[in-house]
């Protein structure tokens, strides 16, 4: 009995409300939603357009709702952006500002500014665009106790191509397909890209990776050996895979460059490596892949001349469909890894503008 009224007692203190506590947990409520203006950030655009080596500005303002003023003055307004990876899993540093301090960081040094065109622009300016540029940013705003942040998408004018080796069908890991995509001038291509890509009319039935982990492939013209001629038109998924032990082809992704992509006219055809030196000689160096790529789909390059590339593969690009030149769409033509010390060919250069 003395343990019932024990536990009784307990039960009804408990359930009596602290007059301090409660006066605490209700000024903390109205400190930060009640008294005072709530901190807004917003994204006037959600999607920025621009190309590699241009300039961009990502939009970001900041607020106080039913306020004019961008600040209260209490606090100081710290002012940092950030790049989401295309897993999601974590934040990339990009530019960071409070008062007069700002930092920069990793390849974006030197290339990121604020805006500050009024008390409340957090916008942020990117220099010099590079392709590992793409991808989704976050402007984060804090003031005090008060923090808002707006998501902004910078898409890059480009072209998605599919990529394997001289090894063959599916000989890379995630590692070495990041790899290989830089090696040919690109880097591995994002679903948003691939899914554009798609959207435009590639068709490619082997499987590659992109840049989230996972692998996939479009398909434009359902049959037999791709996914069966009654599937539905789509990018197929494969899921997510092993990146080190898991073997695929890959989607890479280029942008325009600066400089002069071209067909080197020479006498004799030629080996792999008097390709390589009769460019070299030209002032140039072998072209790679993601360049003639870049070439066709973006500036309209047209040449039924097959030729050598860098990673000894031979291509020619077809913009203007026609008999003995890709007679039904235009593509970049791939002949194959010929032999490098025996076979003939044409070369394409690339020489870069300082």
């Amino acid at each position: 009995m003395k343990s019932l009224l024990f536990l009784v007692l307990i039960s009804v203190c408990w359930a009596e409300p602290h007059p301090d506590n409660s006066s605490l947990e209700h000024e903390r409520i109205i400190h930060i939603q009640e008294n005072g203006p709530r901190l807004l950030v917003v994204a006037e655009q959600a999607k920025i357009f621009s190309h590699r080596g241009g300039n961009v500005t990502l939009p970001c303002k900041f607020y106080h709702e039913h306020t004019s003023t961008a600040g209260s003055g209490t606090h100081k307004i710290r002012i940092k952006w950030t790049k989401l990876t295309s897993d999601y899993l974590k934040e990339v540093d990009v530019f960071v500002a409070m008062g007069h301090h700002r930092k920069s960081y990793g390849n974006y040094q030197g290339r990121v500014f604020l805006r500050e065109s009024s008390e409340n622009d957090a916008s942020l300016i990117i220099t010099n665009i590079m392709l590992e540029d793409y991808g989704r940013y976050k402007c984060e705003v804090i003031e005090g106790l008060e923090d808002d942040t707006a998501v902004v998408a910078l898409n890059l004018e480009g072209v998605v191509f599919p990529y394997s080796p001289r090894l063959g069908r599916y000989n890379l890991n995630f590692h070495e397909a990041q790899q290989a995509c830089l090696d040919q001038d690109s880097v591995i291509a994002s679903f948003d890209q691939l899914y554009d890509a798609w959207r435009s009319g590639l068709d490619w039935c082997n499987a590659g990776w992109l840049s989230d982990g996972s692998v996939q492939y479009p398909i434009t013209k359902p049959r037999e050996p791709c996914g069966g001629k009654n599937t539905v038109p789509g990018v197929r998924n494969y899921g997510f895979w092993d990146k080190d032990k898991s073997r695929y082809d890959v989607f890479c992704f280029t942008s325009n460059f600066n400089g002069r992509f071209y067909y080197l006219i020479h006498p004799t055809k030629l080996t792999y490596d008097e390709a390589v030196q009769a460019c070299l000689k030209d002032g140039a160096q072998i072209a790679k892949v993601g360049q003639i790529f870049a070439a066709w789909k973006l500036l309209g390059y047209d040449r039924c001349d097959a030729g050598w590339l860098a990673d000894g593969s031979v291509r020619y690009p077809i913009s203007r469909p026609r008999k003995r030149c890709s007679p039904n769409e235009a593509a970049v033509r791939f002949v194959g890894f010929p032999d490098k010390k025996h076979k003939l060919y044409g070369v394409y250069c690339f020489r870069a503008y300082n």
